[in-house]
């Protein structure tokens, strides 16, 4: 078992190798081959996550990728943010969520607490 960390892309490609190797023999728990690929999943995983991270989404494009699935329009966020101009506003960015606003949208349109509570990414001009 020869493991090093993963500094470069040809370090990650030839982790990824061995990993697919080790799973091809479906090494049994407990086995030199099954702490090898537990080790190197984990290092494949902390590479990933420092060179590939998916940020979360924008609270307001994350509302209205919702307002599409549900296929809704602005009046049927009144319930969750207020009046329509209050709607229009919060999503045309001039004003920001209030903890009452993301507590409702979190529950009544099922869009994550910690995605509604960062920051909105853009500022209205």
């Amino acid at each position: 078992m020869d493991i090093r960390p993963i500094h470069t892309e040809a370090d990650y490609d030839r982790a990824l190798e061995r990993v697919d190797e080790l799973m091809e023999l479906d090494p049994e728990l407990g086995t030199v081959e099954s702490d090898e690929l537990e080790i190197l999943a984990l290092l494949v995983e902390k590479y990933e996550e420092q060179h590939w991270a998916i940020s979360e989404p924008d609270p307001i494009e994350a509302i209205k990728v919702r307002m599409e699935q549900m296929h809704l329009k602005q009046k049927d966020l009144v319930p969750y943010i207020g009046n329509k101009s209050k709607v229009s506003e919060v999503l045309n960015r001039k004003v920001g969520l209030s903890l009452s606003m993301i507590y409702n949208l979190a529950q009544g349109l099922h869009i994550p607490l910690e995605v509604l509570v960062q920051p909105s990414q853009k500022t209205a001009v």
